[in-house]
C-alpha cells in the first residue's frame, strides 16, 4: 500500500505554479501550396517579412521573396526535394544573413558562406546581413587612395582607387578575370583584404584560381565564394550579396577592402530565371558584352570607370588587351601616387596618336622622318604595355618602364627585344639600385635623386645590352 502524503503532493504543486512561465510563443507557420524548380509557394503566413527565412518540415531553407495578397513565394537554398504539398512551412523571425568573421580568410565558400574547400567548419564571429544598408554620401570620403592593380597600362592610364567601382567589360575569352586576378595577387603588401565572388562558373576554373592564389600566397588575405554552374539559380543570385557581406565585415573593421565579382552576366541570368518562376518582372539583363549594348551602357553609368578588353587586340598579341581610347576612370589621377602622375601624363595622348598614325601609314607609301620617328616611340610604347598573366609589377617599376619609353630611352632598341630589355632592367633595377625603389615607395615621388639612380641604371643596361 502507497502512503500518500497530502502536504507533499500540495508543495509540489505549489512549486510548479511558482515555477510557471506566463509567456506565449506565437509561431507563425504556413502550409506548402506548390514545390518545384527551386521555388515553393506557402499559404498562411500572414505576418512574414520581405527576405526573411523560413525553415520547411524537411529542415530545407528559403527565403520570402515575393509577398503576395494570397500566397508567399519563397525560392529554396536546397534541393527541397523531401517538400511536401501540404507540409508545414515556419517563418524563423530573421532576415537573410550569413556568419562572418576573420577565419574565412583562406577559405573557399559557397553562396550562403558554407565552406566547400574540405577545410572543417568556420567559426564566424558575428552574423551579419545578406542586404544591409550602405553608408550615406556624407559619412564617405572622397576617392584618393590608389588600388594598384600591377597592371602598367591600368595604373598609369586607367587609374583605381579604394571606395571606386570599376567595371571590367569585353567578349568571352578576352582576359577579363585575369586582369581580376593580377590584381589580388598585387595587393600582398599592399594589407588589403579580397573577396572574389565567382558566379556560374565551372567547378574546375574556381579549383585552377585558387591553385593559382595559393601558388602566389595570395590566398592569405582571399576569401573565395563560388556559386558554380551546377548550383541552383538562387545560390547564384544570392553569391555577390554573401560576397559583399563578408568584404563589408572588413571594411567596418577598418581594414581596406577589395571585392571583385566574376561575373555578374551569371548572376543577372539567375536572377531572371528566378524571376520568371515566381512570375515577377525579369528586367532586361545578360546581353552579351559589346560596349554599346543595353546592359553594359547602364551599368557603365553606375559605375566609376570601364575597362574595356579588345578581342582584336587580343588576338593581335596585345595582352592584357585593354583598349585604352574608350577605357575610363571617372576618379581619374586622384586615384595615383605623385610620382606615377610625373611620368605618365603624355603617355595617353602619345598612344592615341600612335593609333591614329598607324591606321594612316597603311594607306601612306611615303612618310616624313618626324611620322617615323612617332610611330617608332609608338611601337615601343605598345611594347612596355604588355605584360605576362599573373605577373604584377611593383609601382615603382612601373614609374621605371614608363619613364624609360617616354623620354625615349628605347628608341635605339629593336621593337623584338623591347620587352627583353625591359625586364633586365627591372632586374637591374633591384639588384644594384635599391634604394630607387626605396624613395618611390616612400616618398611617393618621383624625385631627382630617383632620376638619377634610374638614368644610371638605364645607361649600364643599355651597355651591357647592346
Amino acid at each position: 500500500m502507497v502512503n500518500i502524503r497530502p502536504d507533499e503532493i500540495s508543495s509540489i504543486i505549489r512549486e510548479q505554479i511558482d515555477k510557471y512561465d506566463q509567456g506565449v510563443q506565437v509561431a507563425n507557420v504556413g502550409t506548402v501550396l506548390q514545390v518545384g524548380d527551386g521555388i515553393a509557394r506557402v499559404y498562411g503566413l500572414d505576418q512574414v517579412m520581405a527576405g526573411e527565412l523560413l525553415e520547411f518540415a524537411d529542415k530545407t531553407v528559403g527565403i520570402a521573396l515575393n509577398l503576395e495578397s494570397d500566397n508567399v513565394g519563397v525560392v529554396l537554398m536546397g534541393a527541397g526535394r523531401g517538400i511536401l504539398e501540404g507540409s508545414a512551412v515556419k517563418a524563423t523571425g530573421k532576415i537573410a544573413q550569413i556568419m562572418v568573421g576573420e577565419d574565412f580568410l583562406g577559405r573557399v565558400v559557397d553562396g550562403l558562406g558554407v565552406p566547400i574547400d574540405g577545410k572543417g567548419d568556420i567559426k564566424g564571429s558575428e552574423s551579419r546581413l545578406i542586404e544591409s544598408m550602405a553608408p550615406g554620401i556624407i559619412s564617405r570620403k572622397s576617392v584618393c587612395e590608389p588600388i594598384q592593380t600591377g597592371i602598367t597600362s591600368i595604373d598609369a592610364m586607367i587609374p583605381i582607387g579604394r571606395g571606386q567601382r570599376e567595371l571590367i567589360i569585353g567578349d568571352r575569352q578576352t582576359g577579363k578575370s585575369s586582369v581580376a586576378v593580377d590584381t589580388i595577387i598585387n595587393q600582398k603588401p599592399e594589407g588589403v583584404i579580397c573577396v572574389y565572388v565567382a558566379v556560374g562558373q565551372k567547378a574546375s576554373t574556381v579549383a585552377s584560381l585558387v591553385t593559382t592564389l595559393q601558388e602566389k600566397g595570395a590566398m592569405d588575405y582571399t576569401v573565395v565564394v563560388s556559386a558554380s554552374a551546377d548550383d541552383s539559380a538562387t545560390l547564384q543570385y544570392i553569391a555577390p550579396y554573401t560576397g559583399a557581406a563578408i568584404a563589408e565585415y572588413f571594411m567596418y573593421k577598418g581594414k581596406a577592402t577589395l571585392i571583385i565579382y566574376d561575373d555578374l552576366s551569371k548572376q543577372a541570368s539567375a536572377y531572371r530565371e528566378m524571376s520568371l518562376l515566381l512570375r515577377r518582372p525579369p528586367g532586361r539583363e545578360a546581353f552579351p558584352g559589346d560596349v554599346s549594348a543595353y546592359i553594359p551602357t547602364n551599368v557603365i553609368s553606375i559605375t566609376d570607370g570601364q575597362i574595356f578588353l579588345s578581342g582584336d587586340l587580343f588576338n593581335a598579341g596585345i595582352r592584357p588587351a585593354i583598349n585604352v581610347g574608350i577605357s575610363v576612370s571617372r576618379v581619374g589621377s586622384a586615384a595615383q601616387i605623385k610620382a606615377m602622375k610625373q611620368v605618365a601624363g603624355k603617355l595617353k595622348l602619345e598612344l592615341a596618336q600612335f593609333a591614329e598614325l598607324e591606321a594612316f601609314s597603311q594607306f601612306a607609301s611615303d612618310l616624313d622622318q618626324a611620322t617615323r620617328n612617332q610611330l617608332a616611340r609608338g611601337q615601343r610604347l605598345r611594347e612596355i604595355l604588355k605584360q605576362a598573366a599573373n605577373s604584377p609589377i611593383p609601382v615603382e617599376e612601373q614609374v621605371a618602364i614608363i619613364y624609360t619609353g617616354i623620354n625615349g630611352f628605347l628608341d635605339d632598341i629593336e621593337v623584338s627585344k623591347v620587352r627583353s630589355f625591359v625586364d633586365t632592367l627591372r632586374t637591374n633595377l633591384r639588384n644594384s639600385k635599391p634604394k630607387y625603389a626605396e624613395i618611390v615607395r616612400d616618398t611617393k615621388q618621383f624625385s631627382s635623386e630617383a632620376e638619377e639612380l634610374l638614368k644610371e641604371v638605364i645607361a649600364s643596361t643599355k651597355s651591357t645590352f647592346a
